[in-house]
């Protein structure tokens, strides 16, 4: 009988300790989500029900938390068990703490009467990853026992499980490089290639085009001209079309730029000397070379944290592989042949004239195939 009796207290002791156990791990709960476009958010959920007796009636802090959506009615009845719930709070990477913005989470069609009867209480916290951060860290200094620390990443599955003891530090998570945001000089670097090779060797169409400014002449000054022409205008409408204040459908754009590398080349042929018609035209050309610019670096798309030094980075490396592009051709034609009395009817003709038939097949296959 007295083992029976025994038997049935430890038990019950047992049972107790568990459901407070349970109760002391679900008290608050933590999920960080760090997203791809360089934002992370962290959800506190607040178990409302097992919270100790007076939490959050204690005087309130000096520099009190500011809630976004949280409601005079709804401060008044549960607001003091947020700001202790929240209060504390540090985000960090690298050891280094960011700022949160601090929102009162509510369901679809959720009013204020829902939320406060509601048993769990949901904080949202968002920031910005900063560049280059290798860890992130988590803390809340509210001491109510063990509290569940969930951390992933979105698209990747390094999903990670933390029991945090009376608000102490978590351990380092280390960050996925797919959503670290680059730094300003990674930035630089990415975009410089990416616009020296959106020329060389990948645009064929403004390779051609610029060949068709260098073989008007055998002067170099010309040439500088319609370069520094066609350089501000593209620089203007990809400035332009990027910010959204000009835009044009790539159906049009893509045959015009073909049909401008025709008219470049068949004016070659015509003639031999640089009419201001020329530049106002190549101009006019750099302005729908600079749309077909923009439409590349939409694809590809430009960090909103960095989003000026990409921009000007890009078009920095377009102006390098144009620029490779004219000293390959004085290197390989102009130096060695532009004083030759057959060098306009044995280069610069046929030349010019092959760039305007590809030119044309070009502008062609671009309207058939819209």
């Amino acid at each position: 009988m007295r083992a029976g009796r025994l038997f049935f207290f430890v038990a019950l002791s047992l049972s107790v300790r568990a459901t407070a156990g349970a109760h002391e791990l679900g008290t608050i709960r933590t999920f960080v989500t760090f997203h791809r476009d360089g934002t992370f958010a962290v959800e506190l959920i607040v178990d409302r029900e097992h919270l100790p007796p007076g939490f959050g009636q204690g005087s309130p802090a000096k520099e009190p938390v500011r809630i976004e959506g949280l409601t005079p009615a709804l401060d008044r009845k549960i607001g003091g068990i947020l700001y202790a719930a929240v209060r504390g709070s540090r985000a960090a990477f690298d050891g280094r703490p960011v700022p949160t913005r601090i929102s009162l989470a509510r369901l679809p069609g959720e009013d204020d009467l829902a939320v406060a009867a509601s048993p769990e209480l949901r904080l949202l916290l968002a920031g910005t990853i900063p560049a280059g951060a290798k860890t992130f860290t988590w803390t809340n200094r509210v001491e109510l026992g063990t509290s569940m620390l969930t951390l992933e990443s979105e698209g990747q599955s390094n999903e990670e499980r933390q029991w945090l003891e009376n608000g102490k530090e978590s351990e380092p998570f280390p960050l996925a490089a797919a959503i670290v945001p680059p730094t300003r000089g990674e930035v630089v670097r990415q975009y410089l290639a990416l616009g020296y090779t959106h020329i060389l060797p990948k645009g064929t169409d403004h390779i051609l085009f610029v060949l068709g400014i260098f073989l008007l002449s055998t002067r170099l000054k010309p040439v500088l001209l319609q370069v520094t022409a066609f350089t501000v205008a593209h620089t203007i409408t990809l400035a332009l079309t990027i910010y959204g204040v000009v835009s044009l459908s790539r159906a049009i754009v893509e045959p015009l730029i073909a049909l401008s590398i025709v008219y470049v080349a068949i004016e070659n042929v015509t003639t031999t000397e640089l009419r201001p018609w020329r530049i106002a035209l190549v101009f006019a050309f750099g302005l729908l070379h600079g749309m077909g610019f923009a439409g590349v670096l939409t694809e590809l798309g430009l960090p909103r944290s960095e989003f000026v030094p990409a921009l000007l980075s890009f078009n920095l490396g377009v102006e390098a592989g144009q620029l490779t592009v004219i000293g390959i051709a004085l290197a390989i034609f102009g130096l060695p042949f532009r004083r030759k009395t057959w060098y306009r009817s044995r280069i610069v003709v046929p030349a010019s004239i092959a760039i305007a038939a590809v030119g044309f097949y070009w502008s062609v296959q671009r309207v058939l195939m819209r």
